[in-house]
């Protein structure tokens, strides 16, 4: 990306988001970067092309300063903590859980905090276009950033400025989360898509307690259901918010098309959905 943003006359028209998301969620390679801070584009209007090369070269900045030598000693964890969890001050803080910038990449570059998840992307990102060995690892409740293989759980906890982590720790978060072992399954590393969904599950989750901020949920499942791979239940999820939002007549037909879809499946619940769909109807009686 050029660090210029071209000028736009009036008459042209403003960039589609959604479509570039759709086309970079779907690419061989996806750039996990620009998936996010197109979130960020989608998120706020305001939001300029020349905003997220911004936020872009910012994190060119970072890895720039990773000592050249890393390459060479392999002390990855400990360089990167001291450069983002120390000398930039990245890590989060639970607050930082009730706010939406959290979840927005070009806000955590400028504030130095966010969710696990987006903290781990700063790391990923940066780590990566150093020249490390980096992956993301979802684990249930925690999202935490690895190097070099898989298998050694060499990890490290940007939430907490980088700390590092040992396999007891991993297990013990998992068991903290979910109650129960750590299964090898949960170790395999996150691909872009996965590591995005997570992030608009995560801002979905923001929004559900707050009906006033339905838009915000509305678009994040719009963008969920963008990616190749995703819940059919967001389908439902989406009818449900139009319904909230007032578009009766569109969520109750979105409604009915996904309840056709889980007759083959589940015909109890289709059924019971039907029912939400009549009821979302009548609304305009």
């Amino acid at each position: 990306m050029s660090a210029e943003e071209p000028l736009r006359r009036p008459s042209d028209p403003a960039p589609d988001r959604r479509r570039e998301f759709a086309e970079e969620a779907r690419a061989e390679r996806p750039d996990l970067a620009r998936l996010c801070l197109l979130i960020c584009a989608v998120a706020d209007p305001a939001v300029t092309e020349h905003d997220l090369v911004e936020a872009d070269v910012e994190l060119d900045r970072l890895a720039g300063l990773v000592p050249y030598g890393t390459r060479h000693t392999g002390a990855w964890k400990e360089e990167l903590a001291a450069l983002l969890g120390v000398r930039e001050g990245f890590e989060g803080v639970p607050a930082d859980y009730q706010r939406l910038e959290s979840s927005l990449l070009h806000e955590v570059l400028r504030r130095r905090r966010g969710l696990p998840i987006l903290l781990s992307v700063v790391w990923m990102e940066v780590a990566r276009r150093a020249g490390a060995p980096v992956y993301g690892l979802g684990l249930p409740g925690h999202f935490v950033v690895g190097f070099g293989d898989p298998a050694d759980l060499d990890l490290v906890d940007p939430f907490a400025g980088g700390r590092a982590m040992t396999a007891e720790d991993a297990e013990l978060l998992v068991a903290s989360a979910t109650g129960e072992a750590l299964d090898r399954s949960m170790l395999r590393p996150a691909e872009p898509g996965a590591i995005v969904l997570r992030i608009l599950g995560n801002i979905r989750a923001w929004a559900t307690p707050r009906p006033e901020r339905s838009d915000v949920a509305l678009w994040a499942v719009d963008l969920a259901l963008l990616l190749p791979s995703h819940p059919a239940r967001l389908r439902y999820e989406r009818a449900e918010l139009l319904v909230q939002r007032g578009a009766f007549l569109t969520g109750a037909a979105e409604m009915e098309a996904y309840a056709e879809i889980m007759d083959a499946v589940d015909p109890e619940s289709a059924d019971a959905i039907r029912h939400r769909a009549q009821a979302a109807r009548a609304r305009l009686n």
